[in-house]
């Protein structure tokens, strides 16, 4: 996926992921809030959303935050996006496995299977991809 440096929401979600990176959880989340608070358009509300999601204390709160992220991805109709469909399927159908509700986890594991063509072919594509399959098996 490719972010404009210059956009300020993009610079808070980084400089949130750099004080995650520092183990400055209280730090990152407030800077994800921020940024939240400051995104004027769908693609980087759905950007904010996808961070925010990470700080939550509960299943259902993660979950709310997953959810939201993914509307406003598919809303924000940005090509840019799909590169992280597949993950966002794949916390969404781990926050419904986590909740035991495996029939939503199931077709949320499918559902991110299905945009694996938009991941890069390295590390980070394998990993989502590895944990798409792993859930599928859990949740057979």
């Amino acid at each position: 996926m490719r972010f404009n440096p210059n956009n300020n929401v993009i610079k808070l979600c980084a400089a949130g992921m750099d004080m995650e990176g520092k183990g400055k959880s209280e730090e990152a989340s407030k800077l994800f809030l921020q940024a939240w608070n400051e995104a004027t358009n769908d693609f980087e509300k759905f950007t904010a959303a996808h961070y925010v999601a990470r700080h939550q204390k509960s299943v259902e709160g993660k979950l709310k935050w997953d959810e939201t992220a993914l509307h406003l991805a598919l809303k924000s109709n940005d090509d840019n996006v799909k590169g992280a469909l597949p993950s966002l399927y794949l916390n969404i159908a781990k926050g419904y496995e986590d909740l035991g509700d495996f029939e939503n986890a199931r077709k949320n594991y499918q559902i991110a299977l299905s945009f694996t063509n938009h991941l890069p072919e390295n590390g980070y594509g394998n990993t989502i991809k590895a944990g798409i399959i792993n859930g599928i098996e859990r949740v057979k």
